[in-house]
């Protein structure tokens, strides 16, 4: 009995040392998989995460320090971001940007969203060829065009130096929106259009009751492009709003600021904060619904 008392424990230990050892390798394992994966988000989220704190930290700076080494801010000037808008045609920059950001990206929407409609549902001769022409717009940049462009808004319609030449063209469409809405109508299965064709539903009466509720990610994605788009827009208010300073948008006027104050980087760094905080707010409060209108988008043809 002893000697079975004595050798238990060594058997136990030979049974459990290798099977111990294995666990603590898997283990470490995992750690060193964890560290390496995060590692590398951490190492990409700092790539992307410190441009902007830069640029605050630089915003918050007194106008010698701008001028040092010195990176973190001696003294906290907050007051800079109230300079800002004390800076002529500061305001009304932000109010020209917001108007053409909204008008255009409603615009865009009601225009675009009828047009993948009848692309997606209808079944008509050239179907085929205006989808083909729809993609060719897409690869034709706008500085092939814009000169016939500009001498019908300036000789024929007598509009620059308004955001009309900008927004009017909207109203007719977007090559992208009307693709990317497409896409998503063509996953819609058409049993429920004729179930509401059978309930006496029209046309337009489907689109707007049936088929809007089920493709709202779709246009929550269009709309946040439009918007994006609008409010970063540089090339346009160039050619149609130069000659106007009341008119100028905030990525243009921005241009402007930075040649008045190129000294002063702490003006020039929050007033670019500003000009970027509308964007930034805009998608962390819709960047779910234009996640899944993006992911669930498919490229059905």
């Amino acid at each position: 009995m002893s000697d079975t008392l004595t050798l238990n424990p060594a058997r136990s230990a030979s049974a459990t040392g290798p099977k111990s050892a294995a666990h603590r390798r898997a283990v470490r394992q995992r750690r060193l998989n964890w560290i390496a994966v995060h590692s590398l988000g951490i190492a990409a989220a700092l790539f992307f995460l410190l441009p902007f704190v830069f640029l605050f930290l630089t915003s918050l700076m007194s106008d010698n320090q701008t001028l040092s080494a010195n990176v973190w801010p001696q003294h906290w000037v907050w007051s800079n971001y109230v300079n800002v808008f004390k800076v002529p045609g500061f305001t009304d920059w932000w109010k020209n940007s917001i108007e053409y950001s909204v008008i255009g990206t409603v615009l865009t929407v009601v225009s675009s969203v009828p047009a993948a409609y009848a692309l997606a549902k209808f079944r008509f001769p050239g179907r085929r060829a205006a989808m083909m022409a729809v993609i060719s717009m897409m690869m034709l940049p706008p500085q092939v065009i814009i000169v016939p462009m500009y001498l019908l808004w300036t000789n024929q319609l007598h509009l620059t130096g308004t955001i009309w030449p900008l927004v009017i063209p909207m109203a007719f469409g977007d090559a992208f929106s009307i693709f990317l809405l497409r896409q998503f109508l063509l996953t819609i299965p058409k049993e429920y259009l004729d179930a509401a064709k059978v309930d006496g539903c029209g046309e337009w009466t489907t689109l707007r009751r049936v088929v809007l509720p089920m493709i709202k990610p779709a246009v929550s994605a269009v709309a946040l492009f439009q918007f994006f788009y609008c409010w970063n827009d540089f090339f346009g208010p160039q050619i149609y709003l130069a000659q106007n300073p009341n008119a100028w948008t905030v990525s243009y006027g921005l241009q402007t600021f930075h040649s008045a104050h190129h000294t002063d980087w702490n003006l020039t760094m929050a007033a670019t904060l500003l000009v970027m905080a509308p964007v930034i707010i805009v998608f962390f409060f819709a960047q779910k619904a234009f996640i899944e209108g993006v992911t669930l988008t498919g490229v059905k043809g």
